[in-house]
């Protein structure tokens, strides 16, 4: 499988091997629990703890999304690419590894240290993302994206089922550490997965498509990015992408976001919905290969048609769940299409975008999903209060992901380029 692709494709895709590791086990399981248990020994309640957690994704969420058509700009002159990506990349890995050293009712510090190791591992993303142009061609962007996603679900149960096996054998005290401990060694485990399978990104992956430098490089950013935005009838094609994805990808991050809240409501413990969460990641790693090869064949834009009616027919499904076994079934639906629908959205964009002007549209991409991760929870939470039913809240998603098959129908397919010619095989 490793010979079908290039050096250079092969070690762009492992950095997702490695880094998922931190969406998995930071972001979406041990350390909001983590955080949850702090902030109770810290003498804060539950309500107000949630409330200040989702104050922290959203204060690090609008910075990065304000920053990075800026520094996106910046990064495509020659040489800044690999720059900024080490710079957060370096930001998220110690900031990742010093959570473990926050002292465990000291809540606040704990929040901090989660700001930027976000802004760190977000902020690497948005700048690995532009590397997809400099490491592949045009004809094969979708497969190499979807791979990427692939290694990075598979990648990620390897620390994530360590870190489940020491802390219920830690719970269970048949290893001497607490499970607050065992915790730590959890994000030890990940910055230290994420370093490792980064380091072929770091020898292998180089920017070939770039604007030379030009006076001062921060001012002529701005100058750039005035330019965009006065121009922008000229990438119309791209922005109506951009508007298309705004609204499908924000239904698929709420349903990603809310889904332990989904399982919690079902009488799911801690256990079980770590459980579920390493099956999504198991079942997801092929539909996402799956999602490539079928867009090779039916094409990337009918491939993200069919993860938007899968999506459609969740929250549609959603709407009935009433048992554990429904949560399964939902889970296994999701899993499906979650990996395929973000990785041709990324390799779809990336046909799009000027190939030296990569990072500042990326930058946009970044802008576009950080933002949508907002309206999606508020359409959810605004639903729900009214109809006085979570089960209306989770449904009213369905009319984010019609909207967006709406748009995306309105949207030209990508202009064939001519391939990249310094890739050689390995």
């Amino acid at each position: 499988m490793l010979k079908k692709f290039t050096k250079e494709e092969n070690s762009w895709s492992l950095y997702d091997w490695g880094s998922s590791a931190y969406s998995i086990i930071i972001t979406t399981a041990v350390l909001p629990i983590f955080f949850k248990e702090s902030a109770k020994a810290g003498g804060v309640d539950a309500a107000d703890s949630t409330a200040y957690l989702g104050y922290t994704i959203a204060i690090f969420t609008f910075i990065l999304a304000m920053i990075g058509p800026i520094l996106g700009t910046i990064a495509d002159y020659r040489g800044m690419k690999k720059k900024f990506f080490t710079f957060f990349f370096v930001l998220g890995v110690t900031f990742t590894t010093m959570l473990a050293f926050v002292p465990f009712d000291n809540w606040l510090l704990l929040l901090i240290f989660y700001t930027l190791a976000a802004l760190g591992a977000t902020g690497a993303n948005v700048f690995y993302d532009g590397f997809i142009v400099d490491v592949t061609t045009n004809e094969r962007m979708h497969k190499v994206s979807a791979r990427g996603y692939s290694l990075g679900y598979i990648g990620s149960t390897i620390p994530f089922l360590l870190s489940i096996v020491i802390i219920l054998l830690a719970g269970k005290e048949i290893i001497p550490i607490s499970t607050t401990n065992a915790s730590r060694v959890a994000f030890v485990i990940t910055a230290a997965w994420w370093v490792i399978f980064s380091i072929p990104m770091f020898k292998n992956v180089k920017q070939i498509h770039f604007i030379e430098k030009e006076g001062n490089i921060i001012l002529e950013s701005f100058k750039r990015l005035g330019n965009t935005f006065k121009e922008i009838r000229q990438y119309r094609t791209l922005f109506l992408f951009l508007i298309a994805y705004f609204f499908y990808i924000d239904g698929v991050g709420t349903i990603i976001s809310m889904s332990t809240a989904y399982g919690s409501d079902l009488g799911l413990d801690s256990t079980s919905l770590l459980i579920v969460l390493f099956a999504t990641q198991v079942v997801a790693a092929p539909f996402a290969l799956l999602y490539g090869k079928l867009a090779t064949k039916f094409s990337e834009k009918k491939m993200l048609y069919v993860g938007i009616i899968v999506y459609i027919i969740v929250c549609t499904y959603a709407f009935f769940l009433d048992t554990i076994v429904d949560f399964w079934i939902l889970a296994m639906l999701v899993a499906t299409s979650q990996g395929g629908i973000q990785a041709l959205s990324r390799s779809y964009f990336g046909k799009l975008v000027p190939k030296e002007n990569s990072n500042e549209f990326f930058g946009f991409y970044n802008i576009f999903g950080k933002f949508a991760s907002i309206m999606g929870p508020l359409l959810v939470a605004v639903t729900a209060q009214l109809t006085g039913n979570s089960a209306y809240g989770v449904f009213s998603l369905v009319i984010l992901f019609i909207i967006g098959f709406i748009i995306l129908t309105r949207v030209p397919e990508p202009k064939e380029a001519p391939p990249v010619d310094v890739i050689v095989n390995s």
